[in-house]
């Protein structure tokens, strides 16, 4: 073996050290979360509100045109990229919970969005219509975000609840 660097006036020799202890991945704390997660989302309750969460955000993106105003550019692209990106950020639950959970906070503030979006982005309201829908889709996107927020937090509660017994 060639030696390696000087370390402290020393001549060290390039050797691998082989790990002996496993790495943070096998943490017992992380692999108790990663359980959690998956117990948490697989649950039918979870699932469900992840598919109406994903439906929302579908919704939004396409109501222009369902509902009919898109001639209110402004609130159309507005809807569009609202919609996309609540449905992004609801898609990723599911596959990835444990490090997506909080995300629903986020999405709690794109529905309050909506509900405010057709005064704020035009300036006056468009038409009933439009005011109408964003203001359903966006309480239900609001209330969607908060139950997908409430499934980690109450199991959470209940687990750490349990586990001090």
């Amino acid at each position: 073996m060639q030696p390696g660097p000087h370390r402290y006036g020393k001549k060290v020799a390039d050797v691998t050290v082989p790990r002996t202890s496993p790495g943070i991945d096998q943490h017992p704390d992380i692999l108790a979360l990663r359980a959690h997660s998956e117990e948490t989302t697989a649950t039918p309750a979870a699932q469900a509100v992840e598919a109406i969460a994903l439906l929302c955000g579908v919704y939004l993106a396409a109501s222009p045109w369902i509902v009919g105003f898109n001639g209110a550019t402004t609130l159309t692209i507005n809807n569009l990229i609202t919609g996309v990106a609540f449905a992004c950020l609801v898609g990723g639950f599911g596959p990835a919970y444990e490090r997506t959970h909080s995300s629903s906070w986020a999405a709690l503030g794109l529905g309050a969005w909506t509900i405010m979006a057709p005064w704020i982005v035009s300036g006056h309201a468009f038409i009933t219509a439009a005011n109408v829908s964003n203001a359903v889709v966006g309480i239900a996107c609001c209330l969607t975000a908060l139950a997908l927020a409430g499934f980690g937090v109450v199991r959470g509660t209940r687990g750490m609840a349990g586990a001090r017994r």
